[in-house]
């Protein structure tokens, strides 16, 4: 049986359609919503990407293997879907959407 497949969009490119490993993408959006904060400043790219790595499902990533390039994909992707903010200050934060 073939892996399931998840449409991946970029905020930063609408029209990129892409399609990721499901059980991949949902580990990391399942540990990305569970770092961010529901209300702003929210966290910098570079505390995602520490904290995901142990947030993640280690069974899927090992010691947060590659965990943030689907961290990256999946913030994207999320904020491309109106469910992720990004604020526009310096350094960029992002949060849940309200």
């Amino acid at each position: 049986m073939a892996n399931q497949r998840t449409r991946v969009q970029n905020v930063n490119h609408p029209d990129y359609e892409g399609f990721v490993d499901t059980t991949k993408y949902e580990a990391a959006k399942t540990a990305l919503l569970a770092i961010l904060p529901t209300e702003p400043p929210g966290l910098t790219q570079s505390e995602m990407m520490a904290a995901i790595a142990i947030e993640i499902d280690q069974t899927l990533f090992p010691g947060g293997q590659k965990s943030g390039w689907w961290m990256k994909t999946v913030q994207l992707d999320l904020e491309a879907k109106g469910v992720i903010t990004r604020t526009s200050d310096k350094p960029l934060r992002w949060h849940h959407t309200s």
